[in-house]
């Protein structure tokens, strides 16, 4: 099969480097791709938002299998669009799409929708409200009269940086203002949602659906604070272990029945039509699991953890998807365990330079259990140099964690570039 995979992240290398070790993968194309995806495929010039040159590219080409990495173009209805037909009614292009439609996208696209579409299937979150610009002042009344701490989400797509958690009033009514007056995170918050605030351990569990079948490929736990003892601005992730300590079978149990279970069913009830992964990002509070949200897509850097542990033919799983297999198929996962850790640029996540020469990649070992995914880099020339906050992810896998996350830390000690940092405290809490 011909695949296209859009994206240029450490996701995207990770799913990448999994989709050419199948059996199934005859050329692999990358939407734009980086120095890492290079590696395994080839990549190509085109946004990730260019529907239209995406559709050209995949019937020039012969694209079997497009598999889209980040949430934009999902919630922008790169599906639908893809489903479109001439007015004979054949489709322009007659492949698979590794991804929700545009109403399902919702999911992630929309905080408030998400929400209202747990409580119809009584799946079980935190409890909310939201406001926007009309209704600003009833907005302030439930903050002031709210319990502490609080949390304040942007409904839109905000980069994974459109929640604020406040621990006094004041301040949340600061980034309520801010959000909705001031435009914080553009057009994501004209709307803000208003939750309570759950005191747990978070953790995300990755399922593929068509909608009605699915099949769990992996559970993780990411750090998304910029500082050590998870203190500081939030990021979009700096490390990752995977599998989750305390998810045992009895608690992956509960997460199938009160969680996976009637969201797969009300997608069916909705109509919504899902075939992609869902990304569960949930809360264990006491000894049960809530909803923090969904994503409809992977994340990063879950991926880099996830996607080396994954045993089965990632292709054939996306055939087994479309065919109405899912259910049938067996999924293989390494009994060992993944930890990543994520090299960012001096400044991150706020303003940071970039085009700055990273050195030491070629000094890694060449093990099958270490694995460097390229994130924000680009080459000048023949250098390889940073081109975004968060660079390189630095995946080991180990029997035990604490071996994981030293071989993983080890391995970043090889890289170099000026200002670089990374937590050397992933997975602490566990060790």
């Amino acid at each position: 099969m011909n695949i296209l995979l859009l994206g240029s992240g450490g996701r995207e290398h990770a799913l990448a480097q999994k989709i050419a070790e199948s059996y199934h993968c005859q050329q692999l194309f990358i939407a734009p791709g980086n120095p890492g995806t290079q590696q395994v495929g080839t990549n190509v010039n085109i946004g990730i938002n260019d529907f239209e040159a995406i559709r050209n590219f995949c019937i020039e080409q012969n694209i079997d299998i497009l598999v889209v990495g980040p949430e934009e173009p999902l919630v922008n209805g790169i599906y639908d669009f893809m489903q479109q037909t001439h007015v004979d009614g054949q489709k322009y292009w007659d492949g698979i799409v590794v991804g929700p439609s545009k109403k399902a996208a919702q999911l992630e696209g929309s905080k408030e929708f998400s929400k209202q579409f747990m409580q119809r299937h009584h799946i079980p979150t935190a409890a909310y409200a939201s406001f926007t610009a009309e209704n600003f002042e009833a907005g302030k009344q439930y903050i002031q009269q709210h319990s502490l701490p609080i949390v304040l989400k942007a409904d839109g797509l905000a980069a994974g940086k459109g929640v604020v958690i406040c621990n006094d009033h004041t301040s949340a009514l600061q980034v309520f203002e801010n959000m909705i007056q001031h435009a914080q995170f553009g057009n994501a918050s004209k709307k803000v949602v208003i939750e309570e605030f759950l005191t747990g351990i978070e953790l995300s569990v990755f399922v593929l659906t068509n909608g009605e079948d699915y099949q769990i490929i992996g559970h993780a736990k990411d750090y998304k604070r910029i500082g050590e003892g998870d203190t500081g601005l939030n990021t979009g992730g700096m490390g990752c272990i995977s599998p989750v300590p305390f998810v045992d079978d009895a608690f992956m149990q509960k997460i199938e029945t009160t969680i996976i279970q009637p969201t797969i069913k009300g997608l069916q009830e909705e109509q919504l039509v899902y075939n992609g992964f869902i990304f569960f990002g949930l809360i264990k509070v006491g000894n049960n699991p809530f909803v923090i949200e969904y994503n409809c897509r992977m994340g990063d850097p879950e991926t880099e953890v996830v996607m080396p542990r994954l045993q089965t033919d990632l292709v054939a799983l996306f055939a087994a998807m479309h065919n109405g297999t899912l259910g049938d198929a067996n999924i293989n996962i390494d009994s060992r365990t993944a930890a990543t850790i994520v090299a960012v640029s001096g400044g991150y996540p706020e303003a940071y330079a970039k085009n700055i020469p990273i050195y030491g990649l070629e000094n890694i070992p060449k093990q099958e259990n270490i694995k460097v995914f390229h994130a924000g880099t680009t080459l000048n020339g023949n250098q390889l140099v940073t081109n975004g906050g968060r660079v390189l992810a630095v995946t080991a896998l180990a029997n035990h964690l604490p071996e994981a996350i030293n071989l993983s830390k080890q391995t970043l000690q090889n890289i170099t570039f000026k200002d670089i940092y990374y937590r050397k405290d992933i997975g602490y809490e566990f060790l």
